[in-house]
């Protein structure tokens, strides 16, 4: 396997909505119980491998936004690790596949951007309320080909 090879979630789930998503340019997949995901591929900061998940996400304007919940675990996720050493990044939304600049949302956006999350997906509130840290909140800026 090639260093710039995909490696896809090793969650049997994850990765069939993925293969499922990428087979059908996002017509099956994109909507997740009834809400939209999108495609996010990192860089592995200790490997260098490129990682793929699929993940809920909003819009604010042209970005995007996700959110690090991990179901309220007490650590972050894996690929938000990956975006804070690497923040270029890689999205695919349905069948258009756009590269990105991640940043943690500033505390001035954050009640705004969390508030257009939370109407998406009101688990989210739930999980914050399961964890002393502060889930983050991902702004993913289009960078223009």
């Amino acid at each position: 396997m090639e260093k710039d090879d995909v490696i896809d979630s090793p969650r049997e789930k994850v990765s069939d909505h993925i293969r499922r998503y990428l087979n059908s340019d996002g017509d099956d997949g994109y909507l997740w119980n009834g809400v939209p995901t999108l495609l996010l591929t990192t860089r592995g900061r200790k490997s260098e491998r490129l990682r793929r998940t699929a993940l809920i996400f909003g819009k604010n304007g042209d970005n995007y936004l996700i959110v690090a919940s991990k179901g309220g675990a007490p650590q972050n996720p894996l690929w938000f690790e990956n975006i804070i050493a690497e923040p270029k990044v890689t999205i695919q939304v349905k069948g258009e596949v756009s590269r990105g600049h991640a940043r943690l949302a500033t505390p001035q956006e954050r009640a705004s951007l969390w508030s257009i999350m939370t109407d998406i997906w009101p688990a989210y509130d739930e999980y914050q309320a399961k964890t002393t840290r502060e889930i983050p909140l991902v702004v993913i800026e289009v960078v223009p080909s």
